[in-house]
């Protein structure tokens, strides 16, 4: 309705329609001679004042605006996606560099040049959680788990300087670590808290970027020869027929649209999918796994760490003797009494960065919500007042061919349901392959949430494993003839809470979404190749992620069986030829 406040990306188009639309350049009917119009090939072949050259500039022209109004759309999405991803990288980035600075502003003074000496430890730290972030290859919980490794190295020589300590010693020592606790329950608790915290993050930031992706590569999709002509009908033959100032009627302009974006409508599903993954995902970083807290304080803990290992320095100390026998006394250690009191870490000399995440995700989960039915209220958009005549000027405006009413109905979203589109004809058999291999970049980005929110990382397949699939036939768009392996990544319901406002039978069962092309379901059709940055790019597995598992793809039903028994089939059927000779050959005989 007209009191309803328009979300920021329709408001940006039509303000871009205000600007560009044919009809707001319109100014009086410029008089010309009326001729025949059989020479017309759009336009109807009545009187006109267009030539065929004429025609074919105003086809052109009418290509051009709509291709442009589309990506002006597009580009209105792909700035808010950016902008939020830019927010909460910004957010998240000085999150983790106020931690490390904190770090580095405490520890010198109590640590003195034996920090010094040893705080690489502590910058690879940061640097491989930075690296996780961004994407790099890394297993997140082996970062941290080597971090804690070499931290127990350095701190052990430090609280017993008048040892001479071997690496074959504290090789022997980190593999009775985890035995007596040295840093507490501080490993293991932040080891939970910051991988869930990292991989929700990280997928999240990647979820705004692939969707942007997705758009701008679907607004690259260029216009068929068809829609060419119905948008040069709908746009310019008012004009040879000297009636420029009358605006194509609404439905009209709906089925021509609906018509030319068909495959783009057919991204609705998945795309409120990914929309809804993120806005869960949302709530998960501002709510279970708290970043502001898990992030904010990554120093606070590992201070802690370090107490707790001081605290309990005796009898840590004479576990570790027990269990690796005595070290050789080192003769030019120093158990000065000025180094072991700068060795004392106090926890209130760790400063924590007070930061806060919930107004950034409030304002994305308005924006994502705004979102969701981008690509179905597509049409509506550019079909706005600005361009068409509206629900009030039903029998004023272009029919497409004479000012009039119009009578067909309005097409339904999407290629299947275009079948019987009256302005647009359009080839239901044949999707786009562009826009197909978006719809499973989708899939694969709301799996990836998927497992981000119940605190998974997945490790997707590269091309090497994938390979053609000998079940494929020819022409089937629902398959495309890649067979994959795929890992089992989604849990049980049990295992852990699903998406909420996603379709359960999506998400809450062991239905992994493959990794390489081949299985688009969704609309008419699928890709015939691996989708960008899916088959090439492998991510970090963490050890909590199940190993792949190898997973045979099902065969269509009524098309054969496999193993023995289709081996088998041949010698049955033998068989069965043998025995109706020998019984034919029998009633002969009898008679």
């Amino acid at each position: 309705g007209e009191g309803k406040i328009r979300p920021y990306w329709q408001v940006f188009v039509l303000s871009y329609l205000g600007r560009n639309s044919p009809f707001s350049r319109a100014g009086p009917s410029t008089l010309f001679s009326l001729v025949s119009g059989e020479h017309l090939r759009i336009c109807p072949q009545g009187y006109t004042c267009c030539t065929s050259e004429m025609e074919e500039n105003f086809a052109n022209k009418s290509r051009s605006e709509f291709e442009a109004m589309t990506k002006e759309a597009g580009r209105s999405v792909q700035m808010i996606l950016t902008a939020q991803h830019r927010s909460f990288d910004g957010y998240f980035q000085d999150l983790l560099n106020k931690s490390e600075k904190a770090l580095y502003e405490a520890f010198p003074t109590m640590y003195g040049e034996l920090y010094m000496q040893n705080m690489k430890v502590f910058k690879d730290l940061y640097s491989e959680l930075r690296r996780y972030y961004r994407g790099s290859n890394i297993n997140l919980e082996e970062a941290l788990n080597e971090f804690w490794t070499r931290l127990l190295e350095r701190l052990f020589k430090l609280m017993n300087p008048q040892y001479h300590i071997t690496d074959e010693y504290l090789d022997c020592m980190v593999k009775h670590a985890e035995q007596h606790k040295p840093f507490g329950e501080v490993p293991r608790d932040l080891k939970v808290k910051a991988t869930r915290a990292f991989i929700a993050a990280r997928s999240y930031a990647q979820g705004f970027l692939v969707g942007s992706d997705v758009v701008r590569k679907v607004s690259q999709v260029s216009l068929s020869h068809e829609c060419t002509r119905a948008v040069m009908k709908l746009m310019y033959c008012p004009h040879c027929r000297g009636m420029s100032s009358v605006k194509p009627c609404n439905n009209y302009c709906l089925n021509v649209v609906k018509g030319c974006l068909a495959n783009q409508a057919d991204l609705n599903t998945e795309w409120k999918y990914l929309m809804d993954s993120l806005i869960v995902v949302a709530d998960r970083i501002d709510g279970p796994y708290n970043v502001d807290t898990v992030i904010g304080t990554i120093h606070m803990r590992i201070a802690e760490a370090i107490s707790n290992l001081q605290e309990n320095k005796d009898s840590i100390t004479a576990k570790v003797f027990q269990g690796c026998g005595n070290p050789k006394i080192n003769t030019k250690g120093s158990s000065s009494e000025d180094k072991k009191r700068r060795g004392k870490v106090t926890l209130e000399g760790i400063r924590n960065p007070m930061t806060f995440l919930s107004p950034q995700v409030l304002d994305a989960k308005g924006n994502l919500t705004s979102l969701k039915s981008y690509w179905v209220t597509l049409p509506n958009v550019l079909c706005s007042k600005k361009v068409t005549a509206g629900s009030g000027a039903d029998d004023k405006c272009w029919n497409g061919m004479t000012k009039g009413s119009y009578l067909p109905e309005v097409m339904g979203d999407g290629l299947a349901n275009q079948i019987n589109n009256p302005e647009v004809e359009v080839d239901i058999t044949k999707p786009d392959m562009t826009i197909r291999q978006q719809i499973m970049q989708l899939k694969i980005m709301t799996n990836r949430l998927g497992n981000a929110n119940i605190g998974n990382d997945v490790d997707f397949q590269d091309a090497s494993e994938c390979g053609p699939n000998p079940r494929a036939r020819a022409g089937d768009h629902a398959r495309a003839g890649v067979a994959c392996r795929v890992p089992r990544t989604w849990p049980s319901p049990a295992e852990g809470p699903g998406l909420r406002g996603v379709s359960p039978t999506r998400l809450s069962h062991a239905q992994p979404v493959p990794t390489c092309a081949g299985d688009d379901t969704s609309g008419s059709g699928s890709g015939d190749a691996c989708p960008d940055d899916v088959c090439g790019k492998r991510l970090a597995k963490s050890p909590s992620t199940r190993p792949p598992e190898t997973h045979a793809i099902p065969k269509q039903s009524g098309h054969g069986v496999s193993g023995a028994s289709s081996r088998s089939l041949p010698s049955a059927f033998l068989l069965l030829l043998l025995l109706s000779v020998a019984l034919l050959a029998t009633q002969r005989l009898w008679r």
